[in-house]
């Protein structure tokens, strides 16, 4: 029966069994070791047989080779010893579980064994490659030399290979070790908890008289211990003392310094908000507990490292410490959740009474669980008999079970009127008949014998419960906080927004990840807690958490969480490296040369794309991730890309060529097509054109690569700009050039070389047609200096009597003198420039037009005369 101490730590194998039996099928029945010597059959042949050596194979000189085969031959010893150990152990949880985590870590030596040697033997293959096969019957002999370097690295290959091979059968041996832990711990958890033990008046009998041995002994072992302490282990002590006080001012002030406004109530606010009191129960209860943990467990590791406590009083001090923990947990849970004095903090609706009856309820039953497991605890250091264990499990399963029935039949529920001091109503049915349940069943089990299930029923009861508890807290305290616009009222949000002067959306995002910030704390604290509760080592959750953050295989190829994890912190450390070498560059080095911004802007795009590059190889490497496994996808993925991908890599490689080439660069005026404008980026795909009516366009690569580009500042901003200017006939042409070219020449940014020029270009229909052209150093100022110009020339022409002609028309109406109607006849067309100018007139003779009324039908004759009418009119 003293195996119920262990009770809680055989669960994992009700699961892991399922995975066992999945991966390696049912063992043979019997004892689960019944099988080790077949199981270990591999391992001991590849033992006697030392790996990779045969007479007929030469001893090689290659050190690494010989590191392995001696790390392989020493692998081998301690498998055999651990195997050994574990038929010994048979009946010992804590044993069992130390050798579990021998054998994993015996597993994961023994396969770095082969990872060492695979490069060496990827360097074989190769060079095997380029030897090339022997040369067959009837070819030329190749040389010697070539013919031993071949049987050398055949040899050596052999021998890499043997090794792998029993490196492979001592991993699987060790695998199988492992499974038949897994079944015997399975085992002896099953057989542990539902063990049947006697209940009878005999039973209490031998407990009582063992029970008064048992305080004797005790009592001596209490007193023997503290008069060593005093007398060899005085300093110690002190020490010890000293350094465990010093850690519980650390944790508990530090806590209350640095959270102690994010936890504790503020009593001035009478109705405060859900998700105020949501936060001060979460942290509350959290915070304090981990608190006095940590100071706990600094306690009993100085004591013990000072070698103050003796064997037997060590596991009475750790379970007095886990008691005080269980009870400072449920009580601050309790207090956080019905707050008996405080029912404006209160969580649920409950009255006062009822508070505060449930919270004596609750630290009554962890009260009881948690003085049953030192009890426990002592009877076993003191080597009481297994009667004495079950004696005192009967009595503390038998009053949480009196203690879950008698709050099923009180009045907790807040009163309709919503007083809370006012007297509650009853539970609602289905909960009173639960607790009920409960009770009953905890003190049937204890009575028909099964006290340890009793026992274990109870304390997941007090400690599963508190813990799922206290996760809902998390959870629902993190789904409000991620609520848009709620983070922004709290504490930690108002400070974020005074100290750095957070807007709105940097704050409901803030939001976002303090509720994920509050969803993982609850996960990675409750978790463990219940899985130790239901009876997981510290090694367990050890090396669960080793294999899913390293060692998650999917087919052939092993993820690592943390390798992942590590992989991105490397490539956003060369990604911020990266951007940070562009500016650096950009502003220290080439804005110091007065280099181009075109040319500026291509090396910065070139370094962050090499950048990039560098950074997501280097990170994939450190995910641990083979790139060599992913040849068979990248041809895949290349037939892809040669069909459905084609303008994206056009659109790519264009961009590369435009970047290397630069026909145009960051700043240059383009023309394309129907697009006109200033480049604003060059990106792999695409390139952004900006309008002079700010529009951006977004122009794909290779259609720039492909097709015509004008470019206005390709080489330099050296551009012509021209002003046509028209005057009248009357006009001096000479004296119009010569003011054109006075008033261009007035102009400081115009060139003087080459010069400015009128062209006289025509003597047009109506004027005399001049053409002024200048160049300019900069283009850009070119609507600038035009506008100037015009202003000026036509100020000029004012002043100097110039005048500049208006083409005009002169109709001429002539009357049809057989209708008596007007008809709208064009006799003639004269353009003139101005009323100044040469008139130039015609008369044009109007032939006859013959009616032709009689050929058209009569609705057509009185349109005609119709619009006739409208026309003389």
């Amino acid at each position: 029966m003293r195996l119920l101490k262990h009770r809680l730590r055989f669960l994992p194998v009700l699961l892991l069994g399922l995975s066992a039996a999945v991966a390696t099928g049912p063992l043979a029945g019997g004892h689960a070791f019944a099988q080790n010597q077949q199981a270990a059959q591999p391992a001991q042949q590849t033992q006697q047989q030392p790996s990779g050596q045969s007479p007929q194979s030469p001893q090689l000189a290659n050190g690494l080779l010989d590191a392995a085969v001696a790390d392989l031959n020493q692998a081998k010893k301690d498998f055999a010893s651990i195997e050994a150990e574990a038929k010994e152990q048979g009946a010992d949880d804590s044993a069992l579980v130390a050798l579990s985590g021998r054998v994993d870590e015996l597993s994961r030596s023994v396969a770095a064994i082969s990872t060492r040697l695979k490069p060496r033997s990827t360097e074989i293959d190769a060079r095997l490659t380029q030897l090339g096969p022997p040369p067959k019957d009837g070819q030329p002999p190749e040389a010697a030399i070539v013919t031993q370097e071949r049987d050398r690295l055949n040899a050596e290959r052999s021998q890499i290979s043997a090794v792998n091979v029993d490196s492979d059968n001592l991993v699987a041996a060790a695998n199988r070790v492992a499974m038949q832990l897994i079944e015997v711990r399975r085992k002896l958890f099953a057989e542990t908890l539902f063990k049947r033990t006697g209940i009878s008046a005999g039973t209490f009998e031998d407990a009582g008289a063992a029970l008064g041995n048992e305080s004797v002994e005790f009592r001596d072992a209490v007193t023997s211990w503290i008069g060593f302490v005093v007398k060899a282990k005085l300093g110690s002590l002190l020490a010890a003392l000293f350094l465990s006080l010093g850690a519980a001012f650390l944790f508990l002030s530090g806590g209350y310094r640095l959270f102690g406004r994010y936890y504790l109530r503020d009593e001035n606010i009478e109705n405060p908000p859900y998700i105020s009191r949501l936060s001060v129960a979460f942290w509350s209860t959290l915070i304090r507990t981990l608190s006095l943990v940590a100071f706990l467990v600094t306690s009993f590791f100085f004591l013990s490292n000072f070698n103050v406590l003796r064997p037997d009083i060590a596991p009475i001090l750790a379970a007095l410490f886990g008691f005080i923990g269980l009870v400072y947990f449920v009580g601050r849970l309790t207090n956080a959740v019905f707050a008996p004095f405080r029912p404006h903090w209160r969580l649920v609706k409950l009255s006062n009474k009822g508070a505060r009856s449930l919270t004596w309820c609750m630290q009554a039953m962890a009260v009881v669980n948690g003085l049953d497991y030192v009890f426990d605890r002592i009877s076993e250091s003191m080597g009481s008999p297994v009667v004495v264990t079950v004696a005192k499990s009967f009595f503390a399963a038998l009053l949480i079970g009196l203690i879950l029935i008698a709050a099923s039949f009180g009045t907790p529920i807040l009163a309709k009127n919503g007083d809370p001091d006012a007297p509650g109503r009853h539970w609602p049915h289905g909960m009173a008949i639960i607790l009920r349940v409960l009770g009953i069943l905890l003190i049937f089990t204890a009575f028909i014998g099964y006290v340890g299930l009793a026992r274990f029923i109870a304390t997941q009861l007090i400690v599963t419960s508190a813990v799922l508890v206290t996760m809902y807290l998390g959870f629902q305290l993190g789904k409000s906080v991620s609520r848009q616009g709620v983070f922004a009222e709290t504490a930690i949000g108002r400070f974020l927004e005074n100290r750095f002067e957070l807007g709105d959306v940097a704050l409901d995002q803030a939001g976002l990840g303090a509720g994920l910030a509050t969803y993982a704390v609850a996960l990675l604290t409750g978790i463990p807690l219940i899985l130790l509760s239901w009876g997981f080592h510290i090694q367990d959750l050890e090396l669960l958490a080793y294999r899913l953050f390293t060692e998650i295989r999917i087919g052939n190829m092993s993820i690592s969480l943390v390798g992942i994890f590590a992989g991105v912190l490397l490539f956003a450390g060369g990604y911020l490296v990266t951007r940070w070498f562009q500016r650096w560059l950009d502003s220290n080095v080439m804005a110091r040369g007065q280099v181009d911004l075109g040319v500026r802007n291509s090396v910065k795009t070139g370094i962050g794309y090499l950048g990039v590059a560098v950074a997501a190889i280097i990170s994939i490497s450190a995910a641990g991730i083979d790139l060599s496994s992913l040849a068979l996808v990248a041809s895949a993925l290349s037939v892809g890309i040669g069909f459905g991908l084609q303008n994206i890599v056009s659109n790519f490689v264009s961009g590369l060529i435009l970047l290397v080439e630069r026909p145009f660069k960051v700043g240059d005026w383009i023309v394309s097509g129907t697009s006109e404008g200033i480049v604003k980026r060059i990106s792999v795909r695409a390139t952004e054109i900006e309008t002079f009516r700010k529009q951006s366009i977004i122009v794909p690569n290779s259609e720039l690569i492909n097709g015509s580009v004008g470019n206005w500042t390709h080489r330099n901003r050296l551009a012509r700009s021209e002003i046509p200017v028209s005057v009248s006939f009357d006009s001096d042409p000479q004296k119009v050039m010569d003011i054109l070219l006075e008033l261009v020449r007035g102009i400081p940014k115009v060139l003087r070389n080459p010069e400015p020029h009128v062209e006289f270009l025509r003597i047009g229909p109506s004027a005399l047609d001049f053409e002024m052209r200048f160049y300019l150093s900069d283009l850009s100022d070119g609507m600038e200096i035009r506008n100037n110009l015009r202003i000026d020339i036509l100020k000029r022409f004012r002043e100097e009597g110039i005048s500049i002609p208006y083409p005009h028309q002169e109709l001429h109406i002539v009357r049809d003198s057989r209708r008596g109607r007007q008809t709208d006849l064009l006799a003639s067309t004269n353009l003139a420039d101005s009323a100044d100018g040469p008139e130039v007139g015609s008369e044009t003779v109007v032939p006859d037009i013959a009616p032709v009324e009689e050929e058209l039908p009569q609705g057509a004759k009185s349109i005609g005369r119709r619009r006739g009418r409208a026309s003389a009119q």
